[in-house]
């Protein structure tokens, strides 16, 4: 279950590093850097605080994309 991100585009468009965005959200440099990498998919409550950080919609922000094979 392949989950997207364009958090690192979006975090540049508001001119924050990594350990400004933890600290907005309330988590670490470390995992704002397993999102943007695909190696973390965050909870819901997480995904809708970022996106209310960046002025954006989660979907805009978050995309998922089913296995073909499903």
């Amino acid at each position: 279950m392949p989950l997207y991100n364009r958090l690192k585009e979006y975090r540049a468009r508001i001119n924050v590093n990594q350990q400004e965005m933890g600290k907005l959200v309330g988590v670490s440099r470390q995992t704002i850097s397993q999102i943007e990498r695909g190696d973390y998919s965050p909870s819901v409550s997480l995904a809708l605080k970022l996106a209310k950080v960046l002025d954006a919609r989660v979907e805009d922000i978050f995309t998922w994309e089913e296995d073909s094979e499903s």
